[in-house]
């Protein structure tokens, strides 16, 4: 996610190092290589250098005070400007009324349908909530199929009406449906188009003001830039909408639509979206994001992604079996499982500060412990709870059983003893394996 952005504006820090004092001749070679990243980055000149502008405003004649370097407090003014450029802190997303009606708008291809489907589960898992999916795409069949499949797989009801080609009378109906059937929120998945065309700014604004909604979301695919910022403005000159929703951010993201947005349309980002699993899908925060295009991490969402799949009584458990040197198999898998909800792996580890430049050119497959889960689903239930069982033998049935080399098992087996003994080593540690100040 915005990799070459992150790079560039390194690059343009590199001029600030080594001096001792922000002055007019280093920051000009500076504010001169962030602009050049941004425009790069598909932002709007105007906007690039409103930017830039600022930057130098509050660099120039800035004290190095302490140990801070230049170079370190260039870095907290664009940090603090670009949190400002993308909405300074996060939007509110309003739910309330008797049913919520959320109406969802934007491109075809953009992501939108999927969206639908990953605010639903969001809604449902996350707060409570009791969402109607209402397919009101009633140009392309396959949107009322693909909505069918993303409510059967998130648990959720859906209201469609496949003959009925009056997008306004399928709301206002499924809004009847909502009521009966005591659903508290409805999302209502509208038409797309490849382009901006007065049918269809018709079609979406009549339905707007039928059925009043709460919330105005527009879908945005990341990886258009510009162009995106440009349909934005379109929308909201005729739906005025109450936010903007990022998707595709796993992909070729250049940055120009989240840098952007905010300050073209004056509405906030509310949520971002990358890749096709429903859990997918987080509260836009603009200081976590201006961390990230950084290169400073985002820790603060990775801790927030564990603690939603954190288990108290589980996690007791399996710390009282590290203690006892009982770790087993069945506890690793267990623990990667834990991990692969998290979302995907590379991203994960791109949160944790100075990881996402030493992996961008590595490739990261969630499959990749596809391998170890094999071998593990190989075992029987007593090895796995007893990796000294593992005789030659047994190795050999369970490389057979998962369809591997037994060189590729032994090497597991050996691993996996490495961290047990490793394990064992934080156990004889003082303090129980805890360095000091760290509570237990």
């Amino acid at each position: 996610m915005f990799q070459n952005l992150s790079e560039k504006l390194e690059s343009a820090f590199k001029n600030l190092k080594g001096e001792a004092r922000i002055n007019d001749l280093n920051i000009a070679n500076t504010v001169k290589d962030i602009r050049r990243a941004l425009i790069d980055a598909d932002v709007n000149f105007k906007i690039a250098k409103e930017f830039t502008d600022k930057v130098k405003d509050k660099a120039v004649g800035e004290k190095v005070i302490n140990a801070i370097s230049p170079g370190q407090l260039m870095v907290k003014i664009v940090q603090d400007e670009l949190t400002e450029l993308m909405g300074g802190s996060e939007a509110v997303f309003n739910v309330t009324g008797n049913p919520a009606i959320i109406l969802i708008a934007g491109l075809q291809g953009s992501g939108k349908t999927t969206f639908t489907g990953k605010l639903a589960n969001y809604l449902k898992n996350k707060k409570g909530k009791s969402p109607l999916l209402v397919a009101a795409d009633i140009y392309r069949p396959a949107a009322i199929d693909q909505l069918t499949v993303l409510a059967e797989q998130v648990g959720v009801d859906i209201y469609s009406e496949r003959e009925n080609k009056n997008a306004v009378e399928i709301a206002l109906n499924a809004i009847k449906e909502a009521k009966t059937k005591n659903k508290n929120v409805v999302i209502i998945d509208t038409a797309g188009r490849l382009a901006v065309d007065e049918a269809m700014m018709k079609e979406v604004a009549d339905i707007k003001a039928a059925v009043n909604p709460t919330e105005i979301l527009f879908v945005v695919d990341s990886m258009t830039g510009q162009d995106a910022v440009n349909t934005a403005k379109a929308f909201n000159d005729r739906l005025d909408f109450s936010g903007v929703v990022l998707t595709k951010l796993d992909g070729d993201t250049r940055g120009g639509a989240a840098l952007s947005i905010k300050y073209t349309v004056q509405k906030p980002i509310k949520f971002v979206s990358s890749g096709e699993k429903l859990d997918t899908l987080d509260v836009f925060y603009p200081d976590r994001m201006a961390q990230r295009i950084l290169g400073m991490g985002d820790i603060t969402t990775l801790v927030e992604k564990a603690q939603a799949q954190y288990d108290e009584v589980q996690a007791k458990k399996l710390e009282k079996k590290i203690r006892k040197n009982q770790f087993d198999f069945q506890d690793f898998l267990d623990q990667l499982q834990q991990i692969k909800k998290m979302g995907n792996i590379k991203d994960l580890m791109g949160m944790i500060p100075g990881v996402g430049k030493a992996i961008k050119d590595v490739d990261i497959n969630d499959d990749a412990f596809k391998g170890i889960e094999a071998i593990i689903s190989s075992m029987t239930p007593f090895e796995r709870a007893n990796p000294d069982s593992l005789t030659p033998s047994r190795k050999q049935r369970i490389a057979k059983g998962c369809g591997k080399d037994l060189t590729e098992v032994n090497a597991f087996m050996k691993q996996f003893e490495q961290m047990k003994q490793m394990m064992k080593m934080m156990n004889n540690m003082p303090m129980g394996g805890r360095f000091p100040g760290m509570r237990r």
